[in-house]
């Protein structure tokens, strides 16, 4: 794992109260994601993930045509589509769109998509005020923290910490009730909705055939998003498209199961466009924003693009032992947990964080509980493969590349193998307990070596006649 956040990744491990935090919150969202599934609650559950990958493949495979279709049906419901490669243009877009309608205060709900291009940070560089309306994004907003997890984002922080952040930036008594505690950002943000002037959602899915934008949540607080300010923007991946709005039922009653359990969330809103004549609620403009920012260099591989499949329901963190101790902050970008692991050095190149696809003990559990069956770990191999490759043209690894072929030898050599076997259980207990050897040690529990090897043993042991 060449160039890992070690220092940072052992202060976590060393945190026992973020341990704990971490190991709980995971161990409650696997728990009733198990009890979802059930064969008894749900008996085609596996059939349904096969129809769900099938129609993602489908969709990405054919994702040209169905960005069509879905412009075309956007504009026939009276909104707008704006295509953007990357953050810049975003940022350009909203800003323009802000100057134009004198508008200064944008509410925004929970998207991954904007926390990957940092939209609120370029917003409040040019004076415009961005608030999280999500009760675990506005915490961290709060505590100028990003996401921890892709679906509670918020899970490393107790109800002490976010005590103190609210006291600290809203000036409140210190409150440790969480019932109060949800009053208090409730009264907050509540001031926030009745003078928005833009509203910005991610989505969930974009649906071609309707040219729909489905979101989905549990506090409400994206449909006031949606429909209180006078402009709608959704800012949404590309790969976030699904070919009909009948396809919905696959994805709807996986999404839920698989992110906390639920066999529907609370709120499912299906926008699309203004508001129409006649009707009190909903904006006056509404814009689709689809994001490339990197997503299309992934379809050149038929392999690796399965990754654009993801619906974000945070299944393989939950189910991640790597992710369960390192946490989300020490993944280098918002997405964390095998799905980071396989998207980020997609994105950004491989030898920009060449730890990452090593981050990952290749146990297989993300591939058995992804909705949507992406062969996480084939994925992680593939990039590792690529990792060494990039890094043996620059020159880099050298050493642990020589280390190898001796071992390879080695194992190749009977004899050799024997013989070093041997030199080896006489030295094993004269080994340093300080230094590289010592700091290996210590985290692990090295056991005793049998005072007779198994060779030993098959060749004095007594053969039946």
């Amino acid at each position: 794992m060449t160039g890992q956040p070690s220092e940072t990744i052992n202060q976590t491990l060393g945190d026992a109260r973020l341990q704990l935090a971490i190991y709980s919150a995971t161990n409650r969202l696997m728990t009733h994601r198990a009890g979802a599934v059930r064969a008894d609650l749900l008996p085609d559950y596996q059939e349904l993930r096969t129809e769900a990958n099938q129609l993602k493949k489908h969709t990405i495979e054919h994702l040209d045509h169905y960005l069509e279709l879905f412009e075309k049906n956007v504009i026939a419901h009276g909104g707008k589509v704006v295509y953007c490669s990357d953050s810049q243009e975003v940022a350009d877009f909203v800003l323009g769109l802000a100057k134009e309608r004198g508008a200064h205060l944008i509410v925004k709900s929970k998207s991954m998509t904007t926390e990957e291009i940092h939209f609120n940070e370029r917003l409040e560089k040019h004076g415009l005020e961005a608030v999280e309306t999500d009760l675990g994004e506005y915490i961290l907003q709060l505590a100028h923290q990003r996401p921890y997890h892709i679906v509670a984002p918020a899970l490393h922080l107790t109800r002490y910490d976010v005590a103190e952040i609210f006291t600290k930036n809203l000036g409140v008594e210190n409150e440790v009730v969480i019932e109060k505690q949800t009053k208090i950002a409730r009264a907050a943000l509540r001031e926030k909705f009745l003078h928005a002037d833009i509203g910005v959602t991610g989505a969930n899915f974009l649906v071609a055939d309707s040219g729909a934008v489905v979101v989905v949540e549990n506090e409400g607080n994206a449909r006031l998003t949606t429909s209180a300010p006078k402009i709608h923007i959704t800012v949404a991946g590309i790969e976030k498209l699904i070919p009909r709005a009948q396809d919905l039922g696959v994805f709807l009653t996986l999404l839920g199961r698989s992110a906390t359990g639920q066999p529907l969330t609370v709120y499912t809103s299906f926008l699309s466009g203004p508001r129409r004549n006649g009707e009190i609620d909903g904006p006056d403009e509404f814009y689709v924003v689809l994001l490339d920012n990197g997503r299309t260099k992934l379809l050149a591989d038929p392999e690796k693009r399965q990754s654009l499949y993801c619906i974000r329901c945070g299944a393989c963190l939950n189910h991640c032992p790597v992710y369960r101790k390192i946490g989300g902050h020490n993944y280098p970008w918002v997405y964390s947990g095998p799905i980071g692991a396989i998207i980020t050095p997609q994105f950004h190149g491989v030898l920009k964080d060449p730890w990452l696809p090593f981050a990952s003990s290749l146990c297989g559990a993300c591939a058995e509980v992804c909705p949507v069956k992406i062969e996480i770990p084939k994925l992680l191999l593939k990039l590792r493969s690529e990792v060494t490759d990039a890094q043996r043209r620059q020159g880099v690894g050298g050493v642990e590349r020589l280390a190898f072929g001796i071992w390879a030898w080695v194992m190749t050599h009977p004899r050799i193998y024997l013989m070093l076997a041997r030199i080896g259980g006489i030295f094993l207990p004269l080994l340093p307990k300080v230094g590289p050897l010592g700091k290996w040690a210590s985290q692990r529990e090295v056991p005793k070596l049998a005072k007779t090897s198994f060779h030993q043993w098959w060749k004095a042991r007594e053969v039946p006649k």
